[in-house]
């Protein structure tokens, strides 16, 4: 078994009913839910917009692999709405997005699935939820814990 942690956000929509919906769909189709953080509003990053983020962490734990976890919450991104996928860091609104933050301690660069999430120690959004169920967890490649990210991003 392995735990998986994921970020969530959405900015369109009833965004805490969606974040609700994947939730319970990570938990029918990767595993059971083992943490959640709160929920987090949060101004977009990387593009403008007048419709604010709701974010939120979970660990779950699973017995598949990444490539199928990765497969998995596309899935369900798309079974609540989302059609458009982020390429070449042109980011937008969006109805959902699930992210792969850490797959336990593997470290992975594919061109379609790269574990730890490249920019997640450059995102408030999503490290603040991620330290409340995972404070001490050290990322594999830069060896310092959620907490330790987030004291040198604030």
């Amino acid at each position: 078994m392995a735990w998986l942690y994921l970020g969530l956000g959405a900015n369109l929509g009833q965004r805490e009913k969606t974040l609700q919906r994947a939730i319970e769909r990570i938990q029918e189709t990767i595993g059971p839910i083992v943490a959640r953080s709160s929920f987090h509003y949060s101004e977009p990053w990387g593009f403008s917009s007048d419709n604010a983020f709701l974010n939120a962490c979970l660990i779950a734990e699973t017995d598949l692999d990444a490539r199928a976890c990765l497969h998995l919450t596309q899935n369900i991104e798309k079974e609540l709405g989302r059609t458009m996928k982020t390429e070449n860091a042109q980011y937008h609104d969006r109805l959902i997005d699930i992210d792969i933050l850490f797959y336990d301690n593997l470290i992975l660069n594919e061109k379609d699935l790269t574990i730890p999430h490249p920019l997640l120690n450059k995102r408030e959004f999503v490290l603040k939820p991620l330290s409340e169920i995972a404070a001490d967890f050290k990322h594999p490649i830069l060896q310092k814990s959620v907490a330790e990210l987030l004291v040198l991003l604030t």
